[in-house]
């Protein structure tokens, strides 16, 4: 399977934590095939305040199935200090890394009670898209088209600059 995953953190040393991604995704049977640049971007709702996000999407094979994926985007996640189910993680707050099952080539869907491919808001993000659109512009997103022309849909990306 190849699939995309969006990668985002604010907190602590963003650039170290997501180039130590393809590292700890390797010891999961996760090979990281393609990147796109790191960006810079602006937060999405959440607290008045936080820092600006490091945001960067990866390409991935694997022969693992999309749970096994997710479940290892957790547990990476964990490993680097997130805690989903803590009482205290405010919505959209500030996030030491933040893992996105974005969507898997060939327009598989998966729809389970807590992993949804592809991505439900993958289309009204530009911190996803515009990376997206980087490594994997006419990806098919099942229902609503290519990266490309959802990128375009959108219209305004300016809060995403390269890092």
């Amino acid at each position: 399977m190849r699939a995309y995953l969006g990668l985002g953190a604010n907190l602590g040393d963003p650039a170290r934590t997501l180039a130590s991604v393809p590292a700890a995704l390797k010891g999961r049977s996760i090979t990281v095939t393609n990147a796109s640049r790191v960006f810079v971007t602006k937060p999405v709702g959440g607290p008045d305040g936080q820092p600006d996000y490091l945001n960067q999407v990866i390409e991935i094979t694997t022969m693992c199935p999309p749970r096994e994926v997710f479940d290892a985007c957790r547990a990476i996640e964990f490993a680097n200090g997130r805690a989903r189910d803590r009482s205290d993680e405010v919505p959209d707050g500030p996030r030491t890394l933040d893992m996105d099952f974005l969507a898997i080539d060939g327009g598989a869907v998966v729809e389970e009670r807590d992993l949804v491919v592809p991505h439900p808001r993958l289309h009204e993000r530009a911190f996803v898209l515009v990376p997206l659109a980087e490594i994997a512009p006419d990806l098919e997103i099942p229902g609503r088209g290519t990266v490309t022309a959802l990128l375009v849909a959108l219209g305004d990306n300016s809060g995403v600059h390269p890092a």
